[in-house]
Formats: structure tokens, C-alpha cells, sequence
């Protein structure tokens, strides 16, 4: 199904396709343990059984009308606390890829979740194997609702959903564009253009600069509401956000959105 020729080095060069499977990076992470895949192997599903999300959420998708994949790359040039990096080039080439038909409308809602003003479309799950210090290898597995159209969640979407296309999306062109564009931005950050990578991140960062609510865990360990608004990242991917005159930094799981 997914023969396609992406005018790419290494991303999508080869393809592995799935009917259906449990979870598109754990047959990525079962390849990478029995063989040596090229850097850029695709693999790719119909039905994707259990997929995992970010926070342990089961990501749902209908057969054959969405996005479900995991690329394998090698960003050995990265150190594990260096990893945030690669989110940011991979949501940006995804973003890249869609940008031409969503009227500007798309965004990255921090860490790496793709939004269409305040619902979701996609997400990424990055999964990392160290070496030492550094990242041997990296599975990057990518759910993006494309031509589902009915959704159990009110906060989810599609592109047909929101930009509905007469005949829907193809999905072998849409991937080829998500595979050149991604190794655009994979290489732009093996190139070491770090700045440009992270002005373009803000620039598309869900939120960025606007005054919202947000929860945060306090010392007794309860959630509690805050207005604050984004003011950046730092090096190493947590979100700065200014709140009661004093900028504070969260990492994974230490803040979440009120939508």
C-alpha cells in the first residue's frame, strides 16, 4: 500500500508495512534488536491494536483512514539530556508537511502533540535507547487523524474534519511529504542550526505568549489552576512559563493545559 518515493537521503527509503499491529514502536524496537535497520526505516500500520501516547494514553484511530508510523533514526551527534532537540525538529517537520492546507492554523502544543486551535490531531511518542551519555537510536512513532472523521473525544480532530478535502487525503502522498520534511528538519539539526530550530518552534508553539490557565502538582501533591503564559523553553525542553512575576520551568508530567 505505502510504495511511495520520497525525494529524500534516508527517511522513508524503506518501508515497513503492517496490516495491523499492536504498536508501531514496539515492532520498530523488535527490528532494531534483531537486525541492524537502515537509519530511516518506516513502519507503518493500517490498525495499530494498543498505541501508546504521551502520559500513558491509548491513542485510537480507525483502520485505514489515519496516520499511524514509527521511524527509526540514529541521532548519535545528540546527548540524552540533548534529546528535547530532536522533538522539536521531528513536530516541526510534521507541521512543515501539513502546513500547506491548514491555513496556518496548526500548532505544537508542548512537549509534542499537533493542535488544531484547541483540538488535537496528532501526537508523537519518542523513544530513546542510550549509549553512555548519548542516543544510539531513536524510535519515533507518529499518530496523525487524517481522513477519520467521527471521534469518541470532543478535543480530538482530522484534517478532513477541519480541512475537508473532496475526495479525502491520500495517505501514501501525505507520508512522503512527512518524510521529506521531517529529514529537512533532522538534518538542519544534525547540522547544528539549533537557533533556527528553536525560533521556529516558538513561532508554532500552542499557546506561546498568550496568558492561559494551567495546572501544576503542589507539596501536597494536588493539582492546582494557575494563569500564567509561555515564555519559552530552555536547553534542556522544559517549558518556561511567567506567572505571579517570576518565570518557572516544568518538565514532562510537572504541568498540564486547561483546555
Amino acid at each position: 500500500m505505502y510504495k511511495i518515493h520520497p525525494k529524500t537521503l534516508f527517511v522513508g527509503q524503506k518501508i515497513h508495512y503492517l496490516p495491523s499491529c499492536q504498536s508501531t514502536n514496539d515492532e520498530a524496537a523488535q527490528i532494531i534488536a534483531s537486525d541492524e535497520p537502515a537509519e530511516g526505516l518506516i513502519v507503518i500500520t493500517d490498525a495499530q491494536l494498543a498505541g501508546r501516547g504521551q502520559r500513558g494514553n491509548v491513542w485510537q484511530a480507525e483502520s485505514g483512514q489515519n496516520l499511524t508510523m514509527s521511524v527509526i533514526l540514529r541521532p548519535s551527534f545528540l546527548s540524552a539530556t540533548e534529546q528535547f532537540w530532536l522533538n522539536m525538529a521531528v513536530s516541526l517537520g510534521i507541521t512543515d508537511a501539513l502546513e500547506s492546507f491548514t491555513e496556518g492554523l496548526l500548532r505544537i502544543k508542548w512537549p509534542n502533540d499537533i493542535y488544531v486551535e484547541n483540538t488535537k490531531t496528532g501526537g508523537i511518542l519518542i523513544e530513546n535507547t542510550l549509549q553512555g551519555a548519548g542516543i544510539a537510536c531513536s524510535v519515533i512513532g507518529i499518530g496523525l487523524n487524517v481522513n477519520q472523521v467521527q471521534f469518541i473525544y470532543p478535543s480530538a480532530t482530522s484534517l478532513q474534519k477541519r480541512f475537508p478535502m473532496p475526495d479525502g487525503y491520500s495517505l501514501p502522498s501525505l507520508l512522503t511529504t512527512i518524510a521529506e520534511r521531517l529529514e529537512q528538519r533532522y538534518l538542519q539539526l544534525r547540522a547544528g542550526k539549533r537557533a533556527d530550530l528553536k525560533t521556529a518552534y516558538l513561532q508554532r508553539l500552542f499557546r506561546y505568549q498568550e496568558e492561559h490557565w494551567f495546572e501544576r502538582e503542589d507539596e501536597q501533591g494536588y493539582w492546582q489552576r494557575f494563569r500564567g503564559y509561555i515564555v519559552g523553553i530552555d536547553e534542556t525542553g522544559r517549558l518556561a512559563i511567567a506567572t505571579d512575576n517570576r518565570i518557572h520551568y516544568f518538565g514532562f508530567k510537572e504541568v498540564s493545559f486547561v483546555i
